[in-house]
């Protein structure tokens, strides 16, 4: 009976070290170390920032957008580097992915890296990959690891990746948290997690609100903690690569003002505006240039006509008889959603061929208030973050209309009101 009794323990034994060598594991998160760094994340939906007044609030860290796709060059990129570097900010950089293969990720970290170039940053490089365009998980993790493993080799620079929580949970598996550190998107308290399983143990930064109020910054700005360990061991000049794809959409010039010209002809010349030319180059007067003064200018290709479609938003340029009531009933906004996106200071004073910024939420197409869908059936891979940000919304929008409990639990097929 004894031998029978050592028999089976030993069994067992050996059928539980089976199971445990092949179970995927998972952690309880926490910070790899004390988030004692304020940070921003920022792009060109925020447009001019003024980085002294955002330095003055206590903002250590700003992460800017620097490209996505493999031809888009964010419009503010080189601006947000130049303004935060020179007001003492650490800066780090992301690219957004939209790879649907393993060849269109190295496409795309060879752009990335291109748009970087010549350029220090001070923090580690960001993928940031929410938009995956029905491929599979295996086939996701493949991407993200090329793309990264590309990226690091081009710069010989640390890279990490940031996802909300729900992929760190569900997608991205435990090769790539194995290898590469992780910025977190949770807009609870962070101290929560420590009861929520991911494939990864730690966080370098987590991404807290993206309902931010900074000094500097117009509207809303995401905002983040970071750890010691976002920074780079190094900071040191990305090295130049040949640019694969012309950049397609922004570029910066030099313009000497020539006689009689007006900064309002200057900026519709340019698809910009009156504003935007002015806090760039620092001008207190708009109506005060001179023949022969220098300023820079952002360019934006993408401009024509009365509207073009950004990534979350589109451009309006204001028509003569136009007003903003008429406007935001035009599509489906309201005027304060118009109002607190453009810093507009008096909302019965817009004149024509001023451009407005207007989220595309609930927008289907370019023609007003038609095909407007009211609901969303949930896919695999979603996210609130994710969904929140294709609708131009909330996260907390979200849960608020549709009575979402845990807002980091949705399912495929569930339907949301948008």
């Amino acid at each position: 009976m004894r031998k029978k009794i050592s028999i089976i323990l030993n069994f067992l034994v050996i059928i539980t070290v089976i199971l445990f060598m092949n179970t995927n594991f998972v952690y309880a998160i926490t910070p790899i170390s004390t988030l004692e760094y304020q940070g921003i994340d920022v792009s060109n939906w925020q447009g001019y920032i003024d980085y002294e007044g955002v330095k003055s609030d206590g903002v250590d860290v700003v992460y800017i957008k620097a490209s996505q796709g493999s031809n888009i060059k964010d419009a503010y990129f080189d601006i947000n580097y130049e303004n935060a570097k020179a007001n003492g900010l650490k800066v780090g950089f992301y690219h957004f992915l939209t790879a649907t293969n393993t060849e269109q990720a190295i496409e795309e970290a060879r752009f990335f890296v291109s748009v970087i170039a010549n350029k220090a940053p001070d923090c580690k490089l960001v993928l940031d990959y929410e938009v995956f365009g029905g491929v599979g998980v295996e086939e996701i993790n493949q991407i993200a690891e090329v793309f990264l493993e590309t990226t690091k080799r081009l710069t010989n620079k640390e890279v990490i990746l940031y996802s909300d929580l729900s992929n760190a949970q569900n997608l991205f598996g435990r090769e790539l948290s194995e290898n590469y550190g992780l910025w977190l998107a949770y807009y609870g308290d962070y101290r929560e997690l420590e009861n929520i399983q991911t494939n990864w143990e730690k966080f370098l930064g987590i991404q807290y609100s993206d309902r931010g109020r900074v000094r500097g910054i117009n509207g809303f700005v995401d905002m983040d903690k970071y750890s010691e360990e976002i920074f780079l061991d190094e900071v040191s000049e990305i090295p130049v690569i040949e640019n694969p794809k012309e950049i397609t959409n922004t570029k910066t010039i030099n313009y000497t003002i020539k006689r009689g010209e007006t900064l309002w002809e200057i900026a519709r010349k340019y698809g910009t505006t009156v504003q935007e030319v002015a806090n760039i180059n620092n001008i207190q007067n708009p109506n005060l240039i001179f023949p022969g003064q220098t300023i820079r200018i952002l360019t934006n290709s993408t401009v024509r006509g009365e509207e073009t479609r950004g990534t979350g938003d589109i451009i309006y340029t204001v028509q003569r008889g136009n007003t903003l009531s008429g406007i935001a009933q035009s599509y489906n906004v309201t005027v304060n959603h118009i109002v607190e996106l453009n810093n507009i200071q008096n909302p019965n004073l817009i004149y024509p061929g001023q451009k407005l910024r207007i989220t595309e939420s609930n927008i289907q197409d370019l023609n007003p208030i038609q095909n407007i869908s009211s609901t969303y059936v949930v896919k695999r891979g979603d996210t609130l973050t994710s969904i929140a940000r294709r609708y131009g919304v909330s996260v907390n929008y979200l849960v608020r209309i549709n009575g979402i409990q845990n807002p980091n639990i949705i399912y495929p097929g569930q339907l949301l009101q948008i």
